[in-house]
């Protein structure tokens, strides 16, 4: 029994109403409530003598509580996520191709931005290879690719990767990242975002692994929130090859210069 889906991810915070407004901000709506669940313990947790702890305070109700290596807290359940509508697709013009007639094609000013789907989260990790095994053989998710030791994106559903793991020397959060409609709603989203007085991340730019544009915001403890828009899709049973990636390709290619302070585990500091 494999993983099937990700569907949130929860952050321990020195101030709930500034990340309530930071991501309110962001593009996100209050979705406080719980729902009964079926309890489920897949049988492989039980092979490889996960133990199973108390859920969180506050956190949802139901499913199974255990830790992986690095003490991260994980909640598995038998929920489907959300159905994200279908959109038209994006009618772009260009060299020898007319996708757009009689239609001016500038986004409307104003409008509010809104993400579809929580896309995937990235953490950090002392111990890559470890932590690759337990999300694979233990929960079931496969590797999409990797740059070398640095960084390993894993997958669960069709979407190129909706775990990815960064070699730190500590455990930690790098970020989580939001699926948008376009280009022009990543932008917006980021002026909207420093209009709200919010400071930028990294961005706008074109990821190697995974295809993806990206902005990424800092969220107020120094960790980052990613708009993404253009994912590489791969099918269920495809026969997709992981690729290990030279170091210069493991974050953009295409972009502004990469902070300097991109890749450090503000978590460890504190």
């Amino acid at each position: 029994m494999a993983v099937r889906t990700f569907l949130h991810y929860a952050l321990e915070i020195p101030d709930q109403t500034v990340g309530q407004r930071f991501y309110e901000d962001f593009g996100l709506v209050d979705g406080t409530g719980r729902s009964d669940v079926v309890r489920l313990r897949p049988d492989r947790l039980g092979r490889d003598a996960v133990r199973e702890m108390d859920p969180p305070a506050g956190a949802p109700e139901g499913g199974v509580w255990i830790r992986d290596p690095d003490g991260n807290a994980v909640n598995i359940r038998d929920e489907a996520p959300a159905a994200v509508p279908a959109e038209p697709p994006v009618a772009l013009n260009g060299p020898g191709y007319v996708q757009r007639e009689i239609v001016r094609g500038y986004p409307e000013r104003g409008r509010r931005i809104a993400p579809r789907k929580l896309g995937h989260v990235l953490l950090f990790t002392p111990d890559m290879e470890r932590l690759m095994r337990f999300y694979t053989e233990t929960l079931g998710m496969k590797l999409s690719d990797r740059s070398r030791g640095i960084i390993a994106f894993l997958r669960c559903n069709t979407d190129h990767h909706t775990l990815a793991l960064l070699s730190s020397h500590a455990p930690g959060f790098h970020h989580a990242s939001f699926q948008l409609g376009t280009v022009d709603e990543i932008a917006m989203g980021a002026v909207h975002m420093a209009e709200r007085g919010w400071q930028p991340g990294w961005g706008l730019g074109r990821h190697v692994i995974g295809s993806n544009f990206f902005y990424y915001l800092r969220d107020p403890w120094g960790s980052f929130s990613e708009y993404y828009y253009d994912l590489d899709y791969i099918p269920e049973g495809c026969a997709w090859e992981p690729r290990d990636f030279p170091p210069e390709d493991s974050l953009y290619v295409w972009g502004p210069p990469c902070p300097a302070d991109f890749g450090e585990n503000k978590e460890a500091w504190t």
